[in-house]
């Protein structure tokens, strides 16, 4: 090993991934996508292809268990998977299991843990196939990976944007990160005094969104119905600004969208005001919404502009125009991708 000394802090998630990996080759031909994308594709036949992503959560970085029920714990973790599946356009099937987990944890906390695991299987309709346990020394762990299934034909990977497609998202963003910043407020109140109750009334949206999300699977039946094949797609984990840039190195493209096109629930804004947060930068760099983005046509406007859960939100321009925000004024602003770094 050398002496110099890189600090991971510094490469992010995507940058570590990238300097780690970009040394390996493929030795097998039924790979035919490994790291870069929502999900790797392995061929099973001629037609079909296996999809597989794996994420893992951790305590104190991902989750904090002083507000996290142990049930939607379970339900998010498997979800969070799903939702890579089926940024792939893709079918889940199984999931795997494994965690570490601490003495501190008794028998009853694991069973509340897989009951949220078991509730997102019956309703996703995956099967829990196997998986792994150990002891952890501090909290707990969790890696769940998720298999499903795609026609090769219909794969959407991040690399397909092209020139003049449109920007398209799925529901609102913006609602997960304010659900947590609600949650850390009260978790702080609660430190400085226990016999304060937590504050939360009226905040129920926010609240799932963070605590609870839900995959995106109905996206891609709207799409098939639709008849309309992205370019491009990605799951929002890490903020919209984050997930452009995503796909916009991934295409050698770059974007514009636009601040007043970027769909908000009306109580995400409001709580961003309330904590003095700009709405747009909850969207573009607060993540953990789980809602798909992806690249269509020109000539599909108006066949996602008509579907209530689709927002067109901008256009792919060149790469040299590099990726841009308009924001309310008409004013141009290069955008930065802030969202969730691991490392930090």
């Amino acid at each position: 090993m050398s002496e110099k000394r890189t600090d991971i802090k510094d490469l992010g998630e995507f940058g570590l991934i990238d300097t780690l990996t970009k040394n390996f080759t493929t030795h097998v031909s039924t790979t035919l996508k490994g790291v870069g994308d929502d999900a790797a594709v392995i061929s099973i036949s001629e037609t079909e292809a296996m999809l597989i992503s794996t994420d893992m959560l951790v305590e104190g970085i991902h989750f904090n268990l002083m507000y996290t029920p142990l049930m939607h714990l379970g339900y998010k973790s498997v979800v969070v998977n799903l939702s890579d599946i089926y940024a792939m356009n893709g079918k889940p099937s199984q999931i795997t299991v494994s965690f570490a987990v601490s003495s501190r944890f008794p028998l009853e906390a694991l069973e509340e843990l897989y009951a949220g695991i078991k509730k997102a299987c019956d309703f996703y309709q995956v099967d829990l196939v196997g998986g792994d346990t150990t002891s952890s020394l501090s909290g707990l762990v969790i890696s769940i990976t998720a298999l499903g299934t795609a026609n090769k034909k219909d794969i959407v990977y991040r690399g397909g944007a092209k020139e003049y497609d449109l920007v398209v998202v799925s529901g609102d963003l913006g609602g997960a990160y304010m659900g947590l910043q609600l949650l850390e407020r009260e978790r702080e109140v609660f430190k400085a005094n226990p016999n304060i109750q937590p504050d939360l009334d009226g905040h129920d949206y926010l609240l799932e969104r963070q605590l609870k999300p839900e995959a995106r699977r109905d996206v891609i039946s709207f799409l098939k119905e639709l008849e309309v094949v992205p370019s491009s797609m990605i799951d929002i984990s890490d903020g919209l600004a984050s997930e452009l840039f995503h796909i916009c190195k991934a295409s050698n493209v770059g974007c514009t969208i636009y601040d007043d096109r970027v769909p908000l629930d009306a109580k995400t804004s409001m709580a961003a005001i309330e904590f003095n947060i700009d709405p747009i930068t909850a969207a573009l760099n607060g993540g953990e919404d789980y809602e798909l983005l992806f690249t269509v046509k020109q000539e599909d406007y108006e066949k996602v502009a008509a579907n209530p859960n689709f927002t067109v939100i901008g256009h792919i321009t060149d790469h040299a125009s590099g990726l841009n925000l308009v924001d309310k004024h008409g004013a141009v602003v290069p955008m930065q991708a802030q969202g969730w770094n691991h490392f930090e």
